[in-house]
């Protein structure tokens, strides 16, 4: 409770300095401003999922998924924004459930930026890929099977939504005057680089939404975690049987 009060200290800490420095005569670099109040919010998150009740083989089987979105994203580095992290994350978090979908899509940024360099980039990368994972988990709780063709067209929806998060991070630290004009026409230039990583995602899913479900999806029913309260739910999905 008292690290969380600190966390949340430290928030509302930036978000003054934030509100005085841009009423003062000296320009405000809101990029940084912007990722240090993400990095809390991330380390918020961590904490709260460390403190769940997750089984290591729960945690062995994320930190696994997480590993092979972040190394699968390797090969594909030389490939303007044409990558199956995303694919990845959405599936793990669609079977698994949304803090775990989250928990995969942020570590794999984290991971695969130590070798495709690590900055302040970073932290939105493990937003986006893990807001990614979450909402797929949500809609997974609610959906009954695997719907390929609609998984397909989330996955390239998510293609341009990744892309307009990680907008907001170029647009605040690389473009002056920041305003309504230089905004949308970041947002517009960007267009045909999320329409690539929403193609590509199309494609992953087509080809192996699937037989990744089926495989996850075995695994998931296969774990059935009882706690010491007597209480047992289903791995990672948060739904009780």
């Amino acid at each position: 409770m008292l690290q969380s009060f600190f966390i949340f200290l430290a928030l509302g800490v930036l978000l003054a300095l934030g509100l005085v420095s841009s009423t003062a005569n000296y320009a405000v670099n809101w990029a940084w401003f912007a990722t240090l109040i993400l990095l809390l919010a991330l380390v918020a998150f961590w904490r709260r999922f460390d403190r769940s009740r997750v089984e290591t083989r729960e945690l062995a089987l994320i930190s696994v998924l997480a590993a092979l979105a972040a190394a699968f994203r390797l090969p594909f580095a030389a490939l303007v924004n044409v990558q199956p992290t995303t694919f990845l994350v959405l599936i793990s978090g669609y079977v698994f459930g949304l803090e775990p979908g989250f928990a995969v899509g942020a570590a794999a940024a984290l991971v695969s930026n130590f070798f495709l360099g690590q900055g302040p980039w970073t932290p939105w990368q493990m937003l986006a890929w893990g807001l990614g994972g979450a909402a797929a988990g949500l809609w997974g709780r609610y959906q009954a099977g695997f719907p390929p063709a609609a998984f397909a067209a989330a996955a390239g929806l998510w293609g341009f939504l990744y892309g307009w998060i990680m907008n907001l991070w170029h647009w605040a630290g690389f473009i002056y005057p920041l305003t309504w004009k230089t905004f949308l026409a970041t947002y517009m230039l960007s267009l045909p680089f999320d329409a690539m990583h929403a193609v590509g995602n199309v494609v992953f899913a087509l080809v192996f939404g699937p037989s990744f479900y089926r495989i996850l999806a075995r695994f998931r029913d296969k774990s059935i975690i009882y706690y010491r309260d007597g209480e047992k739910r289903d791995s990672s999905s948060g739904r009780y049987p």
